[in-house]
């Protein structure tokens, strides 16, 4: 029995160790190392050298950095509610027995599986093309003498961005709505059927208090998502025009790998995960504190 016992145990650390050893080795060492070098000046040719905290009193009087805060926040903001909204209305709509809904799904859950570099060639350049795009010339012929240029743009090009998020990502959240919607008794609809209760009712007593979790979810892989958003960026605009879709992620990019300031680009890392850290703890009493209310 006892043997029996270890060769189960040994099993399970055998199928455990290479995602731990994976851990520690891509994850857990580099942040370790991240968190170390952020009190250091170091451009990887010439030896480290401590500096304190000089690279955390740096980021106070660096605009460029202020800027990437801002649009950061801008964009967590701009993308995490509505990304929400719209793929809870996305399920609602589609859980319903609607003709083509298994279409329509395919339809809403395309742009998450396709490429980013194509569904931002689209966007960019089909839709949003400041010139030839179909939505400037929808708003030239509704009598908009002069339409946005979009990405183009120092006051478009965010939105532009964050619109492109939005349609990437609303249809997995989607996806992962309607297997909420999807959990939720039958029997509860229809006993609030039989009390006379309306469909607004319905979705206020029955289905958001039921979803509470997949919402929970949703919050929290949208708002970590939101703040480490990089490849949109890189793709689209690469922070400009100008610093205008400059984000946390992207300067930690450019201040490692194109400055060479890997002492710095390593303190506002540090600071964006502290950020994040604060954030979802946020989220987590909050979730709990709702639950319980309910």
């Amino acid at each position: 029995m006892k043997n029996r016992q270890r060769k189960r145990e040994l099993t399970a650390i055998a199928f455990i160790l290479p995602n731990f050893l994976g851990f520690i080795c891509l994850t857990l060492l580099p942040v370790c190392f991240s968190f170390v070098l952020s009190f250091c000046e170091w451009n990887s040719s010439n030896p480290m050298k401590f500096v304190g905290i000089d690279n955390y009193v740096g980021m106070i009087n660096d605009e460029t950095f202020r800027i990437s805060m801002k649009n950061t926040i801008i964009y967590v903001l701009g993308t995490v509610p509505t990304t929400l909204f719209l793929s809870l209305g996305l399920a609602l709509l589609l859980n319903c027995k609607i003709k083509g809904r298994v279409f329509f799904r395919s339809i809403a859950f395309f742009p998450y599986v396709a490429s980013l570099v194509a569904v931002a060639v689209v966007w960019n350049n089909a839709l949003f093309h400041p010139d030839m795009g179909p939505v400037n010339s929808l708003l030239s012929a509704l009598g908009v003498t002069d339409p946005p240029r979009w990405a183009a743009s120092t006051t478009w090009a965010l939105p532009t961005v964050i619109g492109l998020a939005i349609w990437k990502s609303m249809g997995y959240y989607m996806v992962v709505y309607l297997a909420g919607l999807q959990s939720v008794p039958q029997e509860l609809y229809e006993a609030a059927r039989i009390d006379g209760a309306g469909a607004w009712k319905r979705f206020v007593n029955i289905t958001w208090p039921m979803i509470t979790p997949t919402t929970f979810f949703v919050s929290i892989m949208l708002t970590i998502g939101a703040f480490k958003v990089f490849d949109t960026i890189y793709i689209t605009t690469q922070g400009g025009p100008g610093r205008a879709t400059n984000v946390l992620v992207y300067y930690i990019y450019k201040s490692a790998f194109v400055s060479f300031k890997f002492g710095y680009a390593s303190a506002v890392a540090v600071v964006l995960f502290l950020i994040v850290l604060l954030i979802t703890i946020f989220q987590f009493r909050t979730e709990k504190k709702f639950v319980s209310y309910l």
